[in-house]
């Protein structure tokens, strides 16, 4: 249910936020449909480059977290989201230009730099326009950007590749970024004081409710204090296990499906977008009875361990009965996504105003590193092996653990 205070924010702001976000992600997914299609051949690339390449992305990422967020908080999350996006767009492109591994090695790294602080921002921006009772839904909306990208993506980049190749598929999803930039300066206002679409009393109301929120929350001095809370500490780990489990899957779904007989890319694109799917409806779910009960924990931790048991259902198979493991897969897929509304909401509601990007952008980079990890690991496994049913096995360890830190940190909110 939409909060009765200025329900114009919900279609003014979200749908720019969605898209902008959508953008950002597409370029760290449709990577491993060029790797799967073709670039590798192209420019001889090897499985353990491969793997590197697939993860680069996070290492630049994880790096910038901290001082993106920082500046956002106390400086304009508008500003650097406008110029991250020209710069992502422009490098995204250039992917599709590139004629050696070492260009390829660079280009990966500045677009995880450049991306780093658009996540954190978007937090940021989103906890002063929205209360504690709307978070959830409003975090999921933004990170709905994530599944609903990777579900059409799936699909367009199997024909794209198919028709024009993966030079064209990077340069065809690329380039619209730059021009989304100016539509976000135009749409997004950093706080309800600056909106001249709300009213001066929807301004008032909403800016008290916001700032009773933080007199509830218990006070914090600067980062330093923040950063070794035990809670926090809780929430790095948690989240560096989490993306661990939830990057693996996202950059390797492809080639995991493109490795059964007899699978084509255009295929391999269909099948790949199925998880996304369930994600969409998981993640809408998990938000709004997380902002109904105001429980987040109840909203985390079941997931992480049915995509935990997804996972080693589809080792205890061994590569056999491909479309039982298959449905596991769109199981585990869509768990793992479930949770991040109400996940980024406790981050908030946790730590007041002042310390809260500074956390945000701190746990975020560990979910960077577990993100660079998972995805190196699990292509350097497959390489080894011959086949990914130690990935499964891994990862399935790695959400399971996080599932269980959850309580931890549930005692220490």
């Amino acid at each position: 249910m939409i909060h009765s205070i200025a329900p114009i924010r919900w279609y003014r702001l979200i749908p720019v936020v969605f898209i902008t976000y959508s953008l950002a992600y597409l370029d760290r997914a449709n990577f491993g449909f060029a790797a799967a299609g073709g670039m590798n051949e192209d420019l001889q690339i090897s499985q353990t480059t491969s793997s590197l390449l697939s993860s680069l992305f996070f290492l630049g990422y994880f790096f910038f977290q901290i001082p993106g967020a920082q500046y956002a908080s106390h400086k304009s999350a508008k500003k650097l989201i406008f110029v991250s996006l020209i710069l992502w767009a422009g490098l995204a492109t250039a992917t599709g230009l590139v004629s050696n591994v070492t260009a390829l090695i660079v280009i990966r790294f500045m677009i995880g730099v450049v991306e780093s602080a658009v996540m954190p921002s978007m937090l940021i921006l989103l906890s002063q326009w929205f209360t504690k009772e709307e978070r959830s839904r409003a975090n999921t909306f933004l990170i709905l950007g994530n599944p609903v990208t990777v579900l059409w993506m799936s699909v367009l980049s199997g024909y794209l590749i198919d028709s024009v190749g993966w030079r064209w598929m990077f340069i065809i999803q690329g380039a619209p970024g730059i021009l989304w930039a100016f539509v976000w300066w135009k749409m997004i206002a950093e706080t309800p004081r600056e909106a001249d679409w709300l009213t001066t009393e929807e301004k008032s109301k909403l800016e008290n409710r916001l700032k009773d929120e933080q007199k509830a929350i218990k006070p914090v001095k600067n980062y330093g204090q923040a950063f070794r809370s035990k809670a926090v500490i809780l929430l790095c780990i948690h989240y560096f296990l989490w993306s661990l489990g939830v990057y693996g899957f996202v950059m390797w779904l492809p080639s995991i499906i493109k490795a059964s007989p007899d699978m084509d890319i255009v295929t391999t694109g269909w099948l790949s977008a199925a998880p996304y799917l369930l994600a969409i409806g998981g993640m809408l779910a998990a938000s709004h009875f997380s902002d109904k009960s105001q429980n987040r924990i109840l909203f985390i931790w079941p997931f992480l361990v049915i995509a935990s048991l997804s996972f080693f259902g589809s080792y205890w198979l061994a590569g056999q009965h491909f479309w039982l493991s298959y449905a596991l897969l769109i199981l585990a897929g869509g768990a793992l996504y479930a949770p991040y509304g109400p996940f980024f909401a406790l981050i908030t509601e946790l730590l007041p105003k002042n310390v809260a990007g500074g956390a945000i952008g701190l746990v975020n980079s560990m979910g960077a590193l577990g993100s660079f990890v998972g995805a190196y690991l699990v292509g350097y496994l497959s390489g080894l092996t011959g086949n990914f049913n130690a990935s499964y096995l891994l990862m399935g360890v790695a959400v399971l653990i996080a599932a269980t830190l959850t309580f931890r940190i549930a005692r220490r909110g």
